[in-house]
């Protein structure tokens, strides 16, 4: 390889580290042992490899997961390679196959490498789908200060979260008292509109029985034919 090369990829891997090194303001305090945590889907070349660089403290967990999600070309090989090396260069671990994982323990403060090889497929891309971070189990004396900010921000977001709720609880109870209140004058309106019915429907049904009745005795008085005698008959 070119020397030209070589520092223009030492100097890319150097970039890349830096974007995930957690920074401290000051020299006194601690660095942030954050769990940070990265997952993309990258597209890796025929015969390719890909390699990305995250910094990790001491005593940490370092966990790397990957996926094959689809391949081209003529043989579609989906098997990836995947590795993983120590700041000093020294290999991890190694994992062949469509999908694996790749977890350790970090011995030592740097930037771990972590590689994809698409060795298997000469004349075809394979877009591989990466999540990878580190975790800390929050132990020893140079987490109290982060502990107690962590503390400290966890109860002004609870504070925060609670006036939050309490508003919209408010609001919601408000919501709730229009509801009812709707509810309550449409059941008043419906109640109404029942007795009206049923009173007019009374009303209406007297009406139906005594013009009948009064039809009736009409008809009646129009046939009353009265009964003859030899002093009374009927005149023409």
């Amino acid at each position: 390889m070119l020397p030209g090369a070589a520092f223009l990829l030492a100097l890319l891997g150097f970039c890349f580290a830096q974007k995930s090194e957690p920074l401290s303001r000051s020299g006194s305090q601690p660095l942030f042992r954050g769990a940070d945590r990265y997952d993309f889907a990258i597209v890796v070349g025929p015969a390719g490899t890909e390699c990305f660089w995250h910094f990790a403290h001491q005593n940490g967990y370092f966990y790397f997961g990957y996926e094959v999600q689809w391949t081209s070309g003529i043989m579609q090989d989906k098997h990836i390679t995947a590795t993983a090396h120590t700041p000093e260069g020294f290999l991890v671990d190694t994992s062949k196959n469509t999908r694996g994982q790749i977890n350790f323990k970090t011995r030592e403060t740097g930037y771990y490498q972590i590689c994809l090889n698409n060795w298997h497929n000469h004349f075809g891309k394979a877009q591989v789908y990466l999540n990878f971070g580190v975790y800390y189990d929050g132990a020893g004396p140079e987490h109290e200060e982060a502990e107690k900010q962590k503390l400290n921000d966890t109860v002004a977001s609870i504070e925060a979260s609670a006036r939050i709720i309490q508003g919209r609880v408010l609001h919601m109870w408000r919501y709730y008292n229009f509801a009812r209140m709707r509810k309550g004058s449409d059941y008043y309106i419906l109640l109404s509109n029942y007795h009206y019915v049923n009173w007019w429907s009374t009303v209406q049904s007297l009406l139906i029985v005594a013009s009948g009745v009064l039809q009736l005795y009409l008809l009646k008085r129009l046939f009353n034919v009265k009964t003859t005698t030899d002093t009374q008959k009927p005149r023409c």
